[in-house]
């Protein structure tokens, strides 16, 4: 199963060397029904993916492995540990020993300085952070309304693009699924166990491929919290859509940031917690008034 389209845009000229690592995402076993009867079904195969810079080990994630080196090239740009791609110059999967080797150019700056402070974020089995990333987020300038705006009708029109989106979690359930969108365009659909992983590798895409987030959407199964809303700032996308909720810390990121969230959206539903001024709003009729008759004669 394909979890991205086609790249379109032509990698950067500096671009790291990279393997193109695959492993399959499903496995199959046999289980026990309520009813008593044994069949297959597929479940999420989930593997270790221990990251190596320049033969120093720097943290073990769990994923299914769908694109190995954009993971890992999206983790150390979201971590703020690689400034430019001129930083890496190689970047090797190797699953047979559930490692990749980050070769870099010159080294990174203080990189035992920067991941000796640790945060242990809500991500699925259990994320991190490096250093004080919270920090920098005032730095961070996202496009202003005026140029990054999203319509009602292109949101419900991302909405049932996901919906019918074959995936993953259709088949075997126990993942997060992230999309990117230019309008309702969809150009990249990702799913792993955790949905750090999926929007790390999405980064690791833009990152590769130059592509900008000023004109994007950010879509993700996975709830709102600071480091999803930190992480999808870092990636410039100034808009973000959840299936599910948001967190205080979430919510307040993104106003800091003048991002737009919407969270609990699916099919034609959503909530809008954040940046209306950047949404065109077309507002469904009222549903009519439940009418009530008595039975009592």
């Amino acid at each position: 199963m394909s979890l991205a389209r086609p790249v379109s845009p032509s990698p950067c000229p500096r671009a790291p060397r990279m393997t193109a690592a695959q492993q399959p995402l499903l496995r199959e076993i046999q289980i026990l029904d309520e009813y008593g009867a044994r069949r297959a079904i597929h479940i999420p195969a989930e593997r270790p993916l221990t990251i190596f810079v320049d033969k120093r080990e720097l943290v073990t994630l769990m994923t299914l492995g769908a694109h190995p080196e954009m993971l890992v090239l999206g983790y150390l740009r979201n971590q703020r540990l690689a400034a430019t791609m001129d930083d890496i110059e190689s970047i090797t999967v190797d699953w047979e020993v559930d490692a990749a080797a980050v070769r870099t150019r010159h080294g990174l700056p203080d990189l035992a300085g920067r991941t000796a402070r640790c945060t242990v974020t809500t991500g699925c089995g259990q994320g991190t952070v490096f250093g004080d990333l919270m920090s920098q987020v005032d730095g961070l300038a996202l496009p202003p309304p005026a140029q990054a705006r999203i319509r009602q009708s292109t949101l419900a029109a991302m909405l049932e693009l996901m919906r019918q989106q074959d995936s993953i979690h259709r088949k075997a359930g126990s993942v997060h699924g992230c999309a990117l969108f230019r309008g309702s365009e969809l150009l990249m659909f990702v799913e792993d166990v955790g949905r750090h992983n999926a929007i790390d590798t999405i980064a690791g895409w833009m990152w590769l491929n130059g592509v900008s987030g000023d004109d994007k959407s950010f879509y993700t199964t996975g709830r709102l919290t600071s480091e999803m809303v930190m992480k999808a700032a870092y990636m410039g996308v100034p808009i973000v859509v959840s299936r599910n909720g948001v967190t205080q810390m979430g919510h307040d990121l993104a106003t800091r940031l003048g991002m737009t969230l919407f969270g609990r959206a699916a099919n034609k539903h959503f909530l809008c917690y954040t940046g209306f001024e950047r949404f065109d709003s077309e507002p469904l009729p009222e549903p009519a008034p439940v009418r009530v008759v008595s039975s009592i004669t």
